[in-house]
């Protein structure tokens, strides 16, 4: 059995308190929904192609959630500026969505916490420059992005 299947229920706890944490939320109802618009807005932009490689290099429970209701029929839209990037992300369950303007880099960071970097930087730089500034995060200390488990 792979890895990522063992200890899926692990990795996205580790997750959803990495997100909910960065992005100062109550709830991981709140966080799911945040990272949701976030996979969504990216998703998007990318090719079948472009998002089956992107996926590849998630843990589990966030590929699932990538490729959740992808219509693949539908062609990548232009990527535009963060900001209106961020109003995708946050129109998402619009109801129920308390998404934060940091969404992006919070969901970003969390993600990168989770994922073999090299092998994530590789993808990211196969689909574009778009796409590396869409997940790039700012650390001081590069272990700030060690893995977190609960």
């Amino acid at each position: 059995m792979p890895h990522a299947y063992r200890t899926a229920s692990k990795d996205w706890r580790a997750f959803l308190d990495d997100a909910k944490e960065r992005m100062g939320l109550v709830s991981d109802n709140m966080a799911y929904t945040a990272t949701d618009g976030v996979l969504q807005v990216f998703r998007r932009r990318l090719t079948v192609a472009e998002g089956i490689a992107f996926a590849d290099e998630l843990p589990a429970v966030l590929r699932a959630m990538f490729v959740y209701r992808w219509d693949v029929g539908a062609g990548p839209v232009e990527w535009g500026p963060r900001a209106a990037l961020v109003a995708e992300a946050k129109a998402v369950r619009k109801d129920h969505n308390l998404t934060p303007d940091d969404c992006i880099e919070a969901v970003a960071w969390a993600v990168r916490r989770q994922v073999r970097l090299v092998d994530f930087d590789r993808v990211l730089a196969g689909i574009g420059p778009e796409a590396e500034a869409f997940w790039a995060v700012e650390v001081s200390d590069p272990a700030e992005l060690g893995r977190r488990f609960s």
